[in-house]
């Protein structure tokens, strides 16, 4: 009888040193988690490699390892992503502060010859002048790009949108570059249908991204002596591409031309580099109507840049 008593208080027994065990390989398991936490905070160079492998038999020891090495991913890409803004920014401002430099140092040199030499003619301080004029509209224009490329990233302001005629946009963008056109003697390709192309858009913006694109092709691409303009509507979306026939852009720099102050110096043509912020400022403001841009490039064949922008409210929201 005595033995039958025995028996349950064996179970027992049996069951609550295995609970103690347990709980003691938990503490170990945890100790052992937040030890490697505290040398991973210590060493944030670390942070994007190191993570915390540890065999259990707990499944809510491994939910929480899947959890921590989640967020310790995160925290990786966060910091790297963060240290990859940082060098941008540097070179940012190391680019603007010497795109600066070199026009305010023209600047001041014919300032000071219009000052110091009495005796010129009036042609000659005419043209002086006018260099300064146009080196002090280089400025101004670079100056005004670095701000709005600042306030578009800042999302400080709203875009108005509303139903765009993409068609009227873009013959009044063609119709700004006549006369450049015209004096190069470049071929210009133009397709746009006669019905309105409808996108839900800022007017303003739009027409600021298509001229920064005539323009980047212009710059360019007129070594290929051709320049194309379509617009078409393609489902809930329509597509406007630029298209010229220059020294194009190399495969490895054609994910780099929409960063900040990318001139394209090693793939387009070096006697006629921009201020490096036109595309930036093209792609944030596609983006900020729910738009995509891209460009692909066969070097003297065809280099286009494709932009595509929904055709609705529903359509930018994705409904």
């Amino acid at each position: 009888m005595a033995g039958l008593w025995l028996l349950p208080a064996a179970v027992l027994l049996f069951f609550a040193v295995r609970e103690r065990l347990r709980n003691r390989a938990y503490q170990r398991e945890i100790a052992y988690i937040k030890g490697k936490l505290d040398d991973i905070a210590q060493a944030p160079s670390k942070q994007s490699t190191e993570r915390i492998l540890l065999t259990t038999e707990s499944h809510a020891v491994r939910e929480l390892l899947v959890g921590i090495n989640d967020l310790l991913d995160r925290a990786g890409k966060s910091a790297a992503d963060y240290a990859m803004t940082e060098r941008a920014m540097r070179k940012m401002l190391a680019n603007v502060s010497h795109d600066l430099r070199t026009p305010l140092t023209v600047v001041l040199g014919y300032a000071e010859m219009l000052a110091k030499n009495v005796n010129m003619t009036a042609e000659e301080r005419l043209r002086l002048l006018e260099k300064v004029h146009r080196k002090t509209e280089e400025v101004l224009e670079l100056m005004n790009a670095f701000f709005d490329l600042a306030k578009l990233e800042s999302g400080d302001s709203e875009l108005e949108l509303s139903m765009v005629d993409a068609g009227e946009v873009c013959r009044n963008g063609v119709l700004a570059f006549y006369d450049l056109l015209s004096d190069q003697g470049l071929e210009v390709d133009i397709k746009l249908p006669e019905e309105p192309v409808w996108l839900y858009a800022n007017e303003e913006a739009l027409g600021r991204i298509l001229n920064n694109l005539l323009s980047n092709a212009v710059r360019y691409g007129s070594d290929g002596g051709y320049l194309g303009l379509s617009l078409y509507a393609e489902g809930s979306e329509a597509v406007i591409e630029v298209t010229d026939r220059g020294r194009g852009i190399d495969a490895a720099d054609q994910d780099r031309v929409f960063e900040r102050l990318y001139t394209l110096d090693d793939s387009r043509n070096k006697h006629s580099q921009g201020s490096g912020l036109g595309l930036t400022i093209t792609k944030r403001l596609v983006e900020r109507m729910g738009g995509v841009i891209g460009v692909s490039s066969l070097p003297f064949v065809r280099t286009t840049f494709k932009l595509t922008m929904p055709r609705s409210a529903g359509a930018r929201r994705g409904e």
